[in-house]
Protein backbone atom coordinates (compact mmCIF):
# COMPACT_ATOMS: atom_id res chain seq x y z
CA UNK A 1 0.00 0.00 0.00
CA UNK A 2 1.27 3.54 -0.98
CA UNK A 3 1.39 6.28 1.56
CA UNK A 4 -1.45 8.97 1.23
CA UNK A 5 -3.53 11.69 2.76
CA UNK A 6 -7.28 11.03 3.21
CA UNK A 7 -9.68 13.72 4.57
CA UNK A 8 -13.25 13.53 4.80
CA UNK A 9 -16.01 16.57 4.80
CA UNK A 10 -18.52 16.72 7.64
CA UNK A 11 -21.57 16.79 5.86
CA UNK A 12 -25.33 15.57 7.65
CA UNK A 13 -26.59 13.33 4.61
CA UNK A 14 -30.82 12.29 4.90
CA UNK A 15 -31.63 9.96 1.84
CA UNK A 16 -34.20 7.92 1.10
CA UNK A 17 -38.11 8.43 -0.47
CA UNK A 18 -40.05 11.54 1.14
CA UNK A 19 -36.94 12.71 3.08
CA UNK A 20 -38.22 15.78 2.77
CA UNK A 21 -40.59 15.99 5.09
CA UNK A 22 -37.92 16.14 7.69
CA UNK A 23 -36.40 19.53 6.43
CA UNK A 24 -37.91 21.69 9.19
CA UNK A 25 -36.61 19.02 11.67
CA UNK A 26 -33.01 19.66 10.11
CA UNK A 27 -33.45 23.20 10.47
CA UNK A 28 -34.20 23.13 13.83
CA UNK A 29 -31.61 20.38 14.07
CA UNK A 30 -28.79 23.70 13.20
CA UNK A 31 -30.35 25.77 15.60
CA UNK A 32 -31.79 27.84 12.99
CA UNK A 33 -35.52 30.03 12.89
CA UNK A 34 -35.40 31.90 10.02
CA UNK A 35 -34.86 30.45 6.90
CA UNK A 36 -34.11 31.17 2.69
CA UNK A 37 -35.20 29.60 0.22
CA UNK A 38 -33.40 29.65 -3.40
CA UNK A 39 -34.26 28.41 -6.60
CA UNK A 40 -34.13 28.84 -10.34
CA UNK A 41 -36.48 30.62 -11.95
CA UNK A 42 -37.34 27.36 -13.48
CA UNK A 43 -38.03 26.12 -10.01
CA UNK A 44 -39.65 29.02 -8.35
CA UNK A 45 -43.04 27.06 -7.36
CA UNK A 46 -40.82 23.74 -5.91
CA UNK A 47 -39.71 26.88 -3.75
CA UNK A 48 -42.60 28.73 -3.33
CA UNK A 49 -43.71 24.63 -1.90
CA UNK A 50 -41.02 24.14 -0.28
CA UNK A 51 -41.58 28.06 1.74
CA UNK A 52 -45.00 26.71 2.15
CA UNK A 53 -44.04 23.31 4.04
CA UNK A 54 -42.02 24.79 6.44
CA UNK A 55 -44.15 27.70 7.40
CA UNK A 56 -43.08 30.19 10.07
CA UNK A 57 -39.47 28.87 9.69
CA UNK A 58 -39.49 30.45 5.99
CA UNK A 59 -38.15 33.97 6.25
CA UNK A 60 -38.12 34.66 2.33
CA UNK A 61 -37.49 33.31 -1.19
CA UNK A 62 -35.11 34.21 -4.13
CA UNK A 63 -35.21 32.63 -7.54
CA UNK A 64 -33.00 33.83 -9.84
CA UNK A 65 -30.24 31.12 -9.96
CA UNK A 66 -28.34 31.07 -12.84
CA UNK A 67 -25.43 28.81 -14.47
CA UNK A 68 -22.18 29.40 -13.69
CA UNK A 69 -23.10 31.61 -10.61
CA UNK A 70 -22.54 35.14 -11.62
CA UNK A 71 -21.30 37.79 -8.91
CA UNK A 72 -23.68 40.25 -9.94
CA UNK A 73 -26.80 37.19 -9.37
CA UNK A 74 -25.24 36.54 -6.00
CA UNK A 75 -25.11 40.49 -4.87
CA UNK A 76 -28.56 40.32 -5.92
CA UNK A 77 -29.76 37.47 -4.09
CA UNK A 78 -27.49 38.60 -0.77
CA UNK A 79 -29.35 42.45 -0.65
CA UNK A 80 -32.82 40.08 -0.54
CA UNK A 81 -31.02 37.38 2.17
CA UNK A 82 -29.84 40.57 4.20
CA UNK A 83 -32.83 41.92 4.28
CA UNK A 84 -34.84 38.95 5.55
CA UNK A 85 -32.61 38.77 8.56
CA UNK A 86 -32.35 35.05 8.23
CA UNK A 87 -30.13 32.56 9.63
CA UNK A 88 -29.81 29.52 6.97
CA UNK A 89 -30.51 28.75 3.82
CA UNK A 90 -31.73 26.09 2.00
CA UNK A 91 -30.93 25.58 -1.93
CA UNK A 92 -33.65 23.27 -3.89
CA UNK A 93 -32.57 22.33 -7.65
CA UNK A 94 -29.31 21.58 -9.10
CA UNK A 95 -25.75 22.89 -9.42
CA UNK A 96 -26.52 26.19 -10.30
CA UNK A 97 -28.88 26.71 -7.12
CA UNK A 98 -26.32 24.97 -4.83
CA UNK A 99 -24.14 27.36 -5.80
CA UNK A 100 -25.64 30.23 -5.27
CA UNK A 101 -26.22 28.86 -1.71
CA UNK A 102 -22.39 28.29 -1.52
CA UNK A 103 -21.45 31.64 -3.12
CA UNK A 104 -24.03 33.39 -0.01
CA UNK A 105 -22.64 30.90 2.67
CA UNK A 106 -18.80 32.15 1.06
CA UNK A 107 -20.03 35.81 2.25
CA UNK A 108 -22.17 35.41 5.05
CA UNK A 109 -20.86 31.89 7.08
CA UNK A 110 -24.72 31.10 6.78
CA UNK A 111 -25.33 27.40 7.26
CA UNK A 112 -26.30 25.57 4.02
CA UNK A 113 -29.28 22.76 3.63
CA UNK A 114 -28.80 21.42 0.14
CA UNK A 115 -31.51 19.49 -1.62
CA UNK A 116 -30.63 18.37 -4.79
CA UNK A 117 -32.97 17.67 -8.32
CA UNK A 118 -30.08 16.68 -10.39
CA UNK A 119 -27.41 14.74 -9.91
CA UNK A 120 -24.66 17.49 -10.21
CA UNK A 121 -22.84 16.59 -7.16
CA UNK A 122 -22.43 20.01 -6.09
CA UNK A 123 -23.87 19.46 -2.48
CA UNK A 124 -21.43 17.85 -1.47
CA UNK A 125 -18.49 19.50 -2.11
CA UNK A 126 -16.59 22.26 -0.51
CA UNK A 127 -16.11 24.35 -4.26
CA UNK A 128 -17.84 27.01 -5.18
CA UNK A 129 -17.57 28.24 -8.53
CA UNK A 130 -18.20 32.19 -9.70
CA UNK A 131 -18.15 34.12 -12.85
CA UNK A 132 -17.45 37.64 -12.84
CA UNK A 133 -16.47 39.77 -16.44
CA UNK A 134 -16.96 35.87 -18.52
CA UNK A 135 -14.23 34.24 -16.45
CA UNK A 136 -15.05 31.31 -14.09
CA UNK A 137 -13.12 30.92 -11.22
CA UNK A 138 -12.99 28.40 -8.01
CA UNK A 139 -12.06 28.26 -4.69
CA UNK A 140 -12.17 25.42 -1.77
CA UNK A 141 -13.27 26.24 1.59
CA UNK A 142 -15.12 24.32 3.74
CA UNK A 143 -17.01 27.74 4.89
CA UNK A 144 -19.00 26.25 1.43
CA UNK A 145 -19.62 22.96 2.09
CA UNK A 146 -23.59 22.37 2.77
CA UNK A 147 -23.95 20.89 6.50
CA UNK A 148 -27.36 18.84 5.77
CA UNK A 149 -28.13 17.28 2.08
CA UNK A 150 -31.59 15.93 1.80
CA UNK A 151 -31.69 13.66 -0.84
CA UNK A 152 -35.65 13.08 -1.33
CA UNK A 153 -35.17 10.73 -4.75
CA UNK A 154 -38.99 11.79 -5.21
CA UNK A 155 -38.04 15.01 -5.93
CA UNK A 156 -36.19 13.56 -9.05
CA UNK A 157 -38.49 11.62 -10.96
CA UNK A 158 -39.75 14.62 -12.73
CA UNK A 159 -36.67 15.27 -13.51
CA UNK A 160 -36.82 15.62 -17.49
CA UNK A 161 -34.69 12.08 -19.38
CA UNK A 162 -32.57 14.92 -21.11
CA UNK A 163 -31.60 16.61 -18.11
CA UNK A 164 -31.38 13.25 -16.05
CA UNK A 165 -28.73 12.12 -18.54
CA UNK A 166 -26.34 15.16 -19.09
CA UNK A 167 -26.46 15.93 -15.10
CA UNK A 168 -25.24 12.05 -14.71
CA UNK A 169 -22.59 12.20 -16.86
CA UNK A 170 -21.79 15.12 -15.04
CA UNK A 171 -22.03 13.41 -12.31
CA UNK A 172 -19.58 10.34 -13.79
CA UNK A 173 -17.12 13.49 -14.77
CA UNK A 174 -16.39 14.21 -11.38
CA UNK A 175 -15.36 10.58 -10.40
CA UNK A 176 -13.54 9.94 -13.55
CA UNK A 177 -11.39 12.45 -12.65
CA UNK A 178 -10.96 12.03 -9.25
CA UNK A 179 -9.26 8.21 -10.35
CA UNK A 180 -6.40 10.14 -11.56
CA UNK A 181 -6.04 13.36 -9.07
CA UNK A 182 -3.14 14.23 -7.72
CA UNK A 183 -4.41 13.64 -3.95
CA UNK A 184 -6.39 10.25 -5.33
CA UNK A 185 -6.38 8.09 -2.66
CA UNK A 186 -7.44 4.47 -2.07
CA UNK A 187 -10.71 4.86 -0.36
CA UNK A 188 -11.85 7.30 -2.81
CA UNK A 189 -10.91 5.43 -5.87
CA UNK A 190 -13.54 2.98 -4.07
CA UNK A 191 -16.40 5.55 -3.55
CA UNK A 192 -15.56 7.13 -7.59
CA UNK A 193 -15.73 3.20 -9.08
CA UNK A 194 -18.83 2.70 -7.35
CA UNK A 195 -20.11 6.24 -8.24
CA UNK A 196 -19.31 5.49 -11.70
CA UNK A 197 -21.30 1.90 -11.91
CA UNK A 198 -23.99 3.13 -9.99
CA UNK A 199 -24.51 5.78 -12.34
CA UNK A 200 -23.75 3.97 -15.85
CA UNK A 201 -25.99 1.46 -14.66
CA UNK A 202 -29.38 3.33 -13.79
CA UNK A 203 -29.01 6.05 -16.42
CA UNK A 204 -30.13 3.42 -19.06
CA UNK A 205 -32.56 2.97 -17.03
CA UNK A 206 -34.19 6.07 -16.35
CA UNK A 207 -34.06 6.80 -20.12
CA UNK A 208 -36.51 3.84 -20.71
CA UNK A 209 -38.46 4.59 -17.46
CA UNK A 210 -38.33 7.64 -15.65
CA UNK A 211 -41.04 7.14 -13.02
CA UNK A 212 -38.16 4.07 -12.02
CA UNK A 213 -37.74 4.76 -8.26
CA UNK A 214 -34.66 2.13 -8.17
CA UNK A 215 -33.76 3.42 -11.19
CA UNK A 216 -33.82 6.82 -9.76
CA UNK A 217 -32.08 6.28 -6.11
CA UNK A 218 -29.27 4.34 -8.20
CA UNK A 219 -28.50 7.65 -10.07
CA UNK A 220 -28.47 9.58 -6.71
CA UNK A 221 -26.46 7.46 -4.61
CA UNK A 222 -24.04 7.01 -7.71
CA UNK A 223 -24.53 11.12 -7.44
CA UNK A 224 -24.16 11.82 -4.22
CA UNK A 225 -20.70 8.96 -4.25
CA UNK A 226 -18.93 11.11 -7.25
CA UNK A 227 -19.84 14.23 -5.75
CA UNK A 228 -18.00 13.37 -2.33
CA UNK A 229 -15.01 12.42 -4.76
CA UNK A 230 -15.11 15.61 -6.48
CA UNK A 231 -15.15 17.36 -2.74
CA UNK A 232 -12.73 15.18 -1.80
CA UNK A 233 -9.75 15.56 -3.86
CA UNK A 234 -8.61 17.86 -6.48
CA UNK A 235 -9.21 17.93 -10.60
CA UNK A 236 -7.32 18.12 -13.45
CA UNK A 237 -7.85 18.70 -17.26
CA UNK A 238 -11.36 18.14 -17.78
CA UNK A 239 -12.73 20.40 -15.16
CA UNK A 240 -10.23 23.13 -16.22
CA UNK A 241 -11.44 22.84 -19.90
CA UNK A 242 -15.49 22.27 -18.90
CA UNK A 243 -15.08 25.59 -16.54
CA UNK A 244 -13.02 28.00 -19.36
CA UNK A 245 -15.85 26.56 -22.18
CA UNK A 246 -18.87 27.57 -19.49
CA UNK A 247 -17.08 30.70 -18.08
CA UNK A 248 -15.88 31.99 -21.35
CA UNK A 249 -18.60 31.10 -23.83
CA UNK A 250 -21.67 30.44 -21.41
CA UNK A 251 -22.08 26.88 -22.97
CA UNK A 252 -24.60 24.76 -20.46
CA UNK A 253 -22.78 23.15 -17.55
CA UNK A 254 -23.25 19.04 -17.72
CA UNK A 255 -23.89 19.28 -21.53
CA UNK A 256 -20.38 20.44 -21.76
CA UNK A 257 -19.21 18.17 -19.19
CA UNK A 258 -20.61 15.09 -20.93
CA UNK A 259 -19.07 16.40 -24.57
CA UNK A 260 -15.63 16.64 -22.58
CA UNK A 261 -15.76 13.56 -20.75
CA UNK A 262 -14.17 10.89 -23.15
CA UNK A 263 -11.62 13.17 -24.80
CA UNK A 264 -10.06 14.27 -21.45
CA UNK A 265 -10.03 10.58 -20.33
CA UNK A 266 -8.08 9.69 -23.84
CA UNK A 267 -6.06 12.65 -23.47
CA UNK A 268 -5.04 11.66 -20.01
CA UNK A 269 -5.50 7.88 -20.39
CA UNK A 270 -1.44 6.34 -20.86
CA UNK A 271 -0.77 8.62 -17.82
CA UNK A 272 -3.53 7.39 -15.96
CA UNK A 273 -3.72 3.46 -16.10
CA UNK A 274 -4.78 2.36 -12.64
CA UNK A 275 -8.13 5.04 -13.24
CA UNK A 276 -8.55 3.16 -16.45
CA UNK A 277 -8.90 -0.25 -14.73
CA UNK A 278 -11.22 0.97 -12.42
CA UNK A 279 -13.16 2.72 -14.77
CA UNK A 280 -13.45 -0.29 -17.11
CA UNK A 281 -14.45 -2.06 -14.16
CA UNK A 282 -17.08 0.12 -13.14
CA UNK A 283 -18.11 0.50 -16.96
CA UNK A 284 -18.39 -3.69 -17.60
CA UNK A 285 -15.77 -3.24 -20.31
CA UNK A 286 -12.49 -2.33 -22.21
CA UNK A 287 -12.00 0.85 -23.51
CA UNK A 288 -13.02 3.49 -20.68
CA UNK A 289 -12.63 6.69 -23.14
CA UNK A 290 -14.60 4.78 -25.63
CA UNK A 291 -17.13 3.38 -23.01
CA UNK A 292 -18.26 6.59 -22.19
CA UNK A 293 -18.69 7.94 -25.75
CA UNK A 294 -20.57 4.77 -25.97
CA UNK A 295 -22.76 5.54 -23.07
CA UNK A 296 -23.19 8.95 -24.15
CA UNK A 297 -24.36 8.41 -27.40
CA UNK A 298 -26.89 5.42 -25.95
CA UNK A 299 -28.37 8.05 -23.62
CA UNK A 300 -28.70 10.53 -26.55
CA UNK A 301 -26.40 12.87 -24.85
CA UNK A 302 -24.67 15.36 -27.17
CA UNK A 303 -21.40 14.39 -28.12
CA UNK A 304 -20.59 17.74 -29.73
CA UNK A 305 -19.17 21.42 -28.20
CA UNK A 306 -21.01 22.58 -31.84
CA UNK A 307 -24.44 21.54 -31.19
CA UNK A 308 -24.30 23.38 -27.66
CA UNK A 309 -23.37 26.39 -29.40
CA UNK A 310 -19.11 26.83 -29.23
CA UNK A 311 -17.78 28.63 -32.01
CA UNK A 312 -15.15 27.00 -33.75
CA UNK A 313 -12.47 30.07 -33.79
CA UNK A 314 -13.51 30.05 -30.12
CA UNK A 315 -11.31 26.99 -29.31
CA UNK A 316 -7.72 28.57 -30.14
CA UNK A 317 -9.21 30.83 -26.95
CA UNK A 318 -9.85 27.60 -24.53
CA UNK A 319 -6.84 26.41 -25.40
CA UNK A 320 -4.69 29.40 -24.60
CA UNK A 321 -6.91 30.38 -21.15
CA UNK A 322 -6.28 26.53 -20.78
CA UNK A 323 -2.38 26.88 -20.65
CA UNK A 324 -2.36 30.47 -19.09
CA UNK A 325 -2.30 28.93 -15.74
CA UNK A 326 -0.18 25.65 -15.05
CA UNK A 327 -1.74 23.18 -12.32
CA UNK A 328 -1.32 19.20 -11.79
CA UNK A 329 -2.61 16.98 -14.51
CA UNK A 330 -1.37 13.54 -15.09
CA UNK A 331 -0.82 14.16 -18.98
CA UNK A 332 1.81 16.99 -19.99
CA UNK A 333 -0.17 19.79 -21.50
CA UNK A 334 0.62 20.04 -25.27
CA UNK A 335 -1.11 22.76 -26.82
CA UNK A 336 -0.97 20.41 -30.30
CA UNK A 337 -2.77 17.78 -28.50
CA UNK A 338 -5.12 19.82 -26.50
CA UNK A 339 -6.02 21.74 -29.89
CA UNK A 340 -6.59 18.19 -31.64
CA UNK A 341 -8.34 17.29 -28.76
CA UNK A 342 -10.68 19.98 -28.95
CA UNK A 343 -11.29 19.70 -32.48
CA UNK A 344 -12.38 16.26 -32.09
CA UNK A 345 -14.62 17.30 -29.44
CA UNK A 346 -16.17 20.68 -31.46
CA UNK A 347 -16.63 17.93 -34.69
CA UNK A 348 -18.71 14.72 -32.12
CA UNK A 349 -16.24 12.53 -33.15
CA UNK A 350 -14.87 9.51 -31.08
CA UNK A 351 -12.07 10.22 -28.68
CA UNK A 352 -8.54 9.73 -30.51
CA UNK A 353 -6.86 6.38 -28.56
CA UNK A 354 -3.07 6.71 -28.46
Amino acid sequence: MSPFIYQSNPSRVVFGPGKLDVLADEIARLGARRAFVLSTPEQSADAGRLVQRIGNLACGSFSGARMHTPVDVTLAAMAEVETSGADCLVAIGGGSTIGLGKAIALRTDLPQIAIPTTYAGSEATPIVGQTEHGIKTTQTTPRVLPEVIVYDVLLTTGLPVAISVVSGMNAIAHAVEGLYSEQANPIISLVAQEGIRALAGALPRIKSAPLDIAARSDALYGAWLCGTTLGAVGMALHHKLCHTLGGTFDLPHAQTHAVILPHALAYNAPYARDAIVRIEAALGRPGAAAALHDLAVTLGAPTSLRELGMPREGLARVVELTMAKPYWNPAPLDENRLRQMLERAWEGLPPAMD
